[in-house]
């Protein structure tokens, strides 16, 4: 293979196991588009779709009962959402915005469902790959009963960082919706944002949260 080549779908475990060639038909019917920033990638009224960041970054997140954003995940260059609606999940909440200028590569559920009956395989690959993800899950489970919960805290701080690329980022939830993410009690949140407040890396007032020390809150 040309080392040149661009196939966006080799980035994408469920498809980056076939032969070249295959690779090449299943990347003839993606779809190239380029989202600026604040563009919406998807959201819940749109057709089901697997979407794969060639270029840019993107952030998923989801409203909450009184529509606040709630941050979940940062998506970069060769990571993917949506292949869970491929096979027929319906997206009840999930939204993505381009934090930059974003290349987007999808495949529509119509023409990944014509694959599934010429690639029989990429049906088991898939069952693999969700076993993947729930023992990962569990591990994660076994993260957040172990690992500091200032660790985790910074770790979300700079998720919002990098969703808002400003030093200056709000918590967009409740402090016991934010404490229930970072599996803890929302006093315990409150003592570790202190903490951090204390330490020189952040400043606080009330959800607004000043970034004092990037570095530092990401050594931490």
């Amino acid at each position: 293979m040309d080392p040149k080549e661009h196939l966006c779908v080799r980035f994408v475990p469920l498809f980056n196991h076939l032969k070249i060639e295959d690779q090449r038909r299943i990347n003839s019917l993606v779809h190239r588009t380029t989202y600026q920033k604040g563009e919406t990638v998807f959201s819940p009224k749109d057709e089901p779709q697997l979407v794969i960041v060639a270029r840019g970054s993107l952030k998923v997140y989801q409203l909450s009962v009184n529509g606040k954003e709630q941050l979940l995940r940062i998506v970069e260059p060769g990571s993917y959402e949506g292949e869970n609606f491929l096979f027929g999940v319906e997206n009840q909440h999930l939204f993505a915005e381009a934090l930059e200028e974003t290349r987007v590569c999808a495949l529509k559920q119509d023409d990944f469902q014509g694959l599934l009956l010429d690639y029989p395989q990429l049906s088991l690959k898939f069952l693999t790959i969700n076993a993947q993800k729930n023992t990962q899950m569990q591990e994660q489970t076994q993260f957040l009963t172990m690992e500091k919960v200032e660790e985790r805290l910074a770790a979300y701080l700079l998720d919002l960082y990098k969703a808002s690329q400003h030093k200056q980022v709000k918590i967009p939830m409740k402090l016991k919706e934010l404490a229930a993410f970072l599996g803890t009690t929302p006093e315990t949140v409150s003592r570790k944002l202190k903490y951090l407040q204390e330490l020189g890396l952040i400043r606080r007032n009330k959800k607004e949260i000043e970034i004092l020390d990037l570095a530092a809150l990401e050594s931490l």
